[in-house]
């Protein structure tokens, strides 16, 4: 990584060096092994090695930042990481500074910074800084196997629930994901691109993406679920998506349950998944399932 003189110094690039890169995931892996955390989102970590087009990246000697430009109308999005050895220097205020000055530049609305696992740190960082909480994303879990059960698998009439078949599935995954998250700053206006990311990474498995179809029009998607085994522990709900003309039937529950019943069966000991904190229909839906709260990641602004 091009070595900054001081901790007030960082260096703003749109494509950081392959070394600056690799100094960029060491800074993510270590964070993460020493907060029990990750600092950076999967889009963040997809943007250090050019995946995300129109990413900014912050370098600075023993910190990483990266800005995701917002789409119409919304915030830049800034996420950050500093050496678990290099804190407490500086390093976070001026990596931080330096971001948000180089966000003013891009289109969108005023940046905010995620703070993932919103740990004491960051809470301290951000008040020194002046910024306030402006959206919360909830982390909630549920115990699986014999001493948590889920409730039966019911089909209701008039659709059926199946699996991925490969890309001719695409085109109606994308439509209802950006129906159903238009309002959504990360996950709305998806292109084929971020399908082509998933399929193709290590962790996908076609019998782990859900969907549900209109028996009417079998080609027609009514919503999906898409899981994520981390490891042999735990699994994730990694996007539930239901077609709004097709809300209030259940869908959403089902979908989940599908996917929940699916991690349960390869073993796993836990699932996890992320919601807003405000999407009090959603949560409802999860709670029901027996999912509590488990952690919180905060963006500020």
């Amino acid at each position: 990584m091009p070595a900054p003189t001081g901790a007030d110094d960082p260096i703003v690039t749109a494509e950081p060096t392959p070394d600056a890169a690799s100094e960029a995931h060491r800074l993510v892996t270590a964070a993460t092994a020493a907060d029990g955390v990750a600092p950076l989102s999967e889009q963040s970590v997809l943007a250090i090695d050019g995946r995300h087009p129109g990413a900014v990246h912050v370098l600075a000697t023993g910190a990483y930042a990266n800005i995701l430009p917002g789409r119409e109308g919304e915030p830049a999005m800034i996420e950050a990481v500093v050496d678990p050895e290099r804190r407490r220097e500086g390093r976070g205020a001026a990596l931080l500074r330096a971001a948000f000055g180089a966000a003013a530049s891009l289109p969108g609305d005023s940046a905010r910074a995620w703070a993932h696992g919103d740990l004491p740190g960051a809470q301290a960082l951000a008040a020194a800084l002046g910024l306030e909480r402006r959206r919360e994303l909830l982390q909630l879990r549920r115990p699986l196997g014999a001493d948590a059960p889920l409730p039966d698998l019911a089909v209701g009439a008039g659709v059926t629930l199946r699996t991925y078949t490969g890309s001719a599935d695409d085109a109606e995954i994308l439509r209802v994901n950006n129906a159903a998250f238009a309002w959504h700053p990360e996950q709305g206006g998806w292109t084929q691109s971020e399908i082509d990311d998933r399929v193709g990474s290590d962790w996908f498995d076609p019998g782990g993406l859900f969907l549900v179809v209109d028996d009417a029009d079998p080609q027609k998607v009514l919503g999906f679920h898409w899981t994520k085994v981390h490891d042999d522990h735990l699994g994730e709900v990694y996007i539930v998506g239901v077609d709004p003309a097709a809300q209030g039937r259940g869908l959403g529950r089902l979908l989940t349950l599908a996917g929940v019943r699916y991690l349960a069966d390869r073993g796993l000991d836990e699932v996890n998944l992320y919601v807003e904190g405000d999407n009090t229909a959603a949560l409802a839906t999860y709670e029901r399932l027996g999912f509590t709260r488990y952690a919180i990641d905060v963006a500020y602004g």
